[in-house]
């Protein structure tokens, strides 16, 4: 049962992975990959508002998609922005990336390998996602502007579209256990994390959601 301490941790905890940037125009969308088709969605929205001119969707498949979306994360992705009338020409797929950093560096070199110029980068997630994101390509792609955006939807909108409320918690706290180990891992740029943020998570993980939290050795 989750009890109310732990939703009123959730919510703090979804706040400070919420970047709280406001979208603006650049050289490029990348979509990362994951089971949740609103990241395409949203893509696909700040697209038509003329955000980028291009989109790169990145991603192949994990234990958590692999049914879902058996033509890897980047293909269903693509196949959905094509679905909501985006031309075909202005969207590119990078189908090997297994976690974050791949997705960052493996979008950058296929756009590198395109010849696009690229200045700036409208990075779309999971709300969830959104600082880990940000902190991932400052580490890996330094010398762009980069803006981090989602589907605008609250905390229990998007509890209600995913239909699991434990497996939300468990990947916010899975999200923001990432955020204070790679850094000294070297996979991302460090984060300042308040200690009412930090407390929430702690009881969180008391709690037991514990499922997403990374095991050593392992990176994603």
């Amino acid at each position: 049962m989750i009890s109310a301490q732990d939703w009123a941790d959730a919510r703090c905890v979804w706040g400070y992975h919420l970047m709280g940037h406001e979208p603006r125009a650049c050289s490029v969308v990348v979509g990362l990959g994951s089971h949740d088709l609103g990241v395409a969605d949203a893509a696909v929205g700040l697209y038509r508002r003329g955000m980028a001119p291009l989109i790169v969707f990145t991603g192949a498949t994990s234990p958590t998609t692999r049914e879902r979306m058996p033509r890897g994360e980047a293909v269903h992705y693509r196949e959905r922005a094509l679905a909501l009338g985006v031309a075909g020409a202005d969207v590119l797929v990078e189908n090997r990336a297994r976690n974050t950093g791949e997705n960052i560096r493996f979008s950058r070199a296929l756009l590198e390998e395109a010849g696009v110029e690229v200045s700036s980068v409208l990075l779309v997630s999971k709300p969830y996602e959104e600082r880990r994101v940000y902190a991932t390509a400052s580490k890996l792609w330094p010398g762009v502007d980069l803006v981090s955006a989602s589907s605008p939807l609250s905390f229990e909108e998007y509890v209600a579209s995913i239909g699991d409320e434990r497996l939300v918690i468990d990947m916010l706290v899975g999200a923001l256990q990432r955020l204070l180990v790679y850094p000294g891992r070297g996979f991302m740029t460090p984060q300042v994390v308040p200690g009412e943020v930090t407390g929430a998570y702690e009881r969180l993980c008391r709690a037991g959601f514990t499922g997403r939290l990374v095991v050593e050795g392992r990176s994603g």
